[in-house]
């Protein structure tokens, strides 16, 4: 893979997943731009990438800054040629007869409208320059349901279904759009979950472990390159092989 002359574009970028596939890319000679809420840890993520990287503090949420900071991503650094919608809101955890209006609310907000805004601005310029690709963010619960975090679950099926979408419509001008579904993941998202529940959760995994946020950058890179040049449409997940099986 070769990132060479390249400029990503990737949310959610101040730690795990995000900030691993940046590392990648940085790593293949790409440079790239940082987007997430927390500006302290944005820049540092930004330092330790060094010159390549910039960084943008932004609520993706925030309709309005978003267009603006995707603008300003291309002042700064040229065309975008690769766009990686990673950010994320899990939302609450509980039964759906007592999930609030406003988390769910919010859940979709960044999960699902977030993503859509983002594609809209961003597809013309890729569609006319007949070049890019886009990768957004999914889970396992993209193609599965789970109990006690219907927020989540929702936004997730439409993150999938969003990909296909502009997988298709894109497909004539040579753009490419993928869902990674990351399964059970040392992120930030795991870090509260106590150890005995951890256990549990590599051991219904096929492979006996969590898996490690640089596992899921090196396929994250490899869909946003032109390695994966005719690849599309395509839902891809990152899970030690828990949605491909029965574990029993």
């Amino acid at each position: 893979m070769d990132f060479s002359g390249r400029h990503v574009v990737i949310t959610g970028a101040s730690s795990g997943i995000g900030y691993a596939t940046a590392a990648k890319i940085v790593s293949l000679g790409g440079c790239v731009t940082l987007m997430a809420r927390r500006a302290e840890l944005l820049e540092r993520a930004q330092r330790a990438l060094g010159e390549a990287a910039s960084c943008l503090a932004v609520d993706v949420a925030d309709k309005l800054r978003l267009l603006a900071a995707l603008d300003g991503a291309v002042e700064r650094r040229g065309p975008i040629d690769a766009l990686f919608l990673n950010a994320a809101f899990v939302g609450d955890f509980v039964p759906i007869w007592e999930y609030p209006d406003h988390t769910f609310e919010e859940v979709l907000r960044v999960n699902v409208s977030s993503p859509f805004w983002t594609v809209r601005h961003v597809l013309p310029a890729m569609m006319a320059r007949r070049k890019g690709a886009i990768l957004i963010t999914g889970s396992l619960s993209s193609e599965t349901g789970m109990a006690g975090n219907s927020g989540y679950v929702v936004s997730k099926h439409a993150a999938l279904g969003l990909a296909r979408s502009v997988a298709v419509e894109a497909a004539g001008s040579g753009v490419r759009c993928n869902c990674m579904l990351p399964g059970f993941i040392d992120t930030a998202m795991l870090a509260a979950v106590p150890d005995e529940k951890r256990a549990a959760m590599a051991g219904r995994t096929p492979l006996q472990r969590i898996g490690d946020p640089a596992e899921a950058a090196e396929v994250a890179a490899f869909l946003l390159s032109d390695a994966a040049s005719h690849v599309t449409a395509q839902s891809w997940a990152v899970d030690g092989g828990l949605l491909g099986t029965l574990m029993l």
